[in-house]
């Protein structure tokens, strides 16, 4: 019976499934869709310090907390309960243009040949991890928020920074990946 939970979803019914997220957050409170603005609501309730930007009635958006909980612990469910043994399926074009850049395990979801502990310490694993999250978190807090916050509900709420936010986030996806990636996987 739960069979189709091992298994990837069809666009078509995990898209819809999220975007209905909108609507149901709209109308059970007023709530707006968003993630970034969790690590500030924890940052509000667990310092102490009179930083400004922490100074600011948390409470009033601890039910953002319980959605990332929520989120948290669904992918903690999903991995334990519902992961599938099978290999990640993934577009043979893919396949080879990792191979070109030296990536040959895809047997998980993410390439062991670049996450790994040995290689956070590289030039590359530097890159990745420690510059890369410096410009998302950069980008979101630049951007007024992530791309779930943007994408989803900005643009369901015909937010014109929104579509502009959404659509730097596509350029700088689509350039990183085409562009920065290959050049920095070439570095040891």
């Amino acid at each position: 019976m739960l069979s189709f939970l091992h298994q990837p979803w069809p666009w078509y019914v995990a898209g819809p499934l999220i975007g209905l997220m909108v609507p149901i957050l709209l109308l059970t409170g007023n709530k707006r869709l968003g993630i970034s603005s969790s690590l500030r609501h924890i940052c509000a309730a667990c310092l102490p310090a009179k930083i400004p930007f922490f100074q600011y009635n948390w409470r009033k958006e601890i039910w953002n907390l319980f959605f990332v909980s929520g989120i948290i612990l669904g992918g903690c469910f999903a991995v334990t309960l519902l992961a599938s043994n099978g290999p990640v399926v993934v577009n043979e074009k893919l396949l080879t243009s990792l191979a070109a850049n030296g990536i040959t395990d895809h047997s998980t979801l993410i390439p062991v040949d670049i996450f790994n502990w040995s290689a956070l310490l590289s030039v590359r694993g530097l890159l990745f991890m420690v510059f890369g999250g410096f410009l998302v978190g950069f980008g979101t807090r630049y951007a007024g928020g992530c791309t779930s916050g943007h994408s989803i509900m900005g643009i369901s709420n015909l937010q014109w920074s929104s579509l502009v936010a959404t659509c730097c986030f596509m350029a700088g996806g689509f350039i990183m990946t085409n562009c920065l990636i290959p050049f920095i996987l070439k570095l040891s």
